[in-house]
């Protein structure tokens, strides 16, 4: 029963979601949650180890949840449930792409996915970044800051912004995510 309910819960995922993974993250939070799959705090750790492994981080999130669940069959189920939408999608547009794209109907309604895409990926750093950098978990819960998340957090835009200012360019991807492992080692040790 799990291997259906998994499938099918990223299946609905796979098949609302637009923009990716990360148009994928707040549907995925609250499905875990909702069933008790994980914690907050266990689905926030997720989020940072995905986000420095490669792969996409839908299959990602799919996969880890599903092994959970369920072991291997669980995760392949999940994977399958949340791949299987946009492949049967990408099939369906691309054998029909260049004659629905002179349609102004088409075209507008990807200008307006643009806009919910880019609001639900704001909407899920907002939450994470609050639930990580100050604690809060739900609008009545309170203030309570985690010093060594802000510390980080405050350590790596100072470097990010001083070595843009001195070189013109962003500092490497990989760098920072090494440079913030070291630090969280560091400060989660004391």
């Amino acid at each position: 029963m799990i291997l259906l309910e998994l499938f099918w819960n990223f299946l609905v995922i796979g098949a609302v979601s637009f923009g990716g993974g990360y148009g994928m993250i707040s549907l995925v939070r609250e499905t875990v949650l909702g069933h008790g799959w994980l914690t907050e705090s266990e689905f926030l750790s997720f989020i940072a180890v995905s986000e420095s492994t490669p792969g996409p981080l839908a299959v990602n999130m799919a996969t880890f949840i599903g092994a959970s669940q369920a072991g291997l069959a669980g995760s392949f189920a999940a994977t399958v449930g949340v791949v299987l939408p946009s492949f049967v999608i990408i099939l369906l547009i691309a054998a029909a792409l260049h004659s629905l794209m002179k349609y102004a109907g088409v075209n507008a309604f990807l200008a307006g996915v643009r806009p919910c895409v880019v609001a639900m990926i704001l909407a899920t750093a907002c939450t994470m970044g609050l639930s990580t950098l100050g604690g809060f978990t739900t609008l009545a819960g309170g203030f309570a800051p985690n010093v060594r998340a802000l510390a980080v957090f405050a350590l790596l835009s100072i470097l990010h912004f001083a070595y843009k200012k001195k070189t013109q360019k962003a500092p490497s991807p990989i760098g920072m995510i090494l440079l913030s492992a070291v630090l969280g080692a560091v400060l989660w040790s004391i």
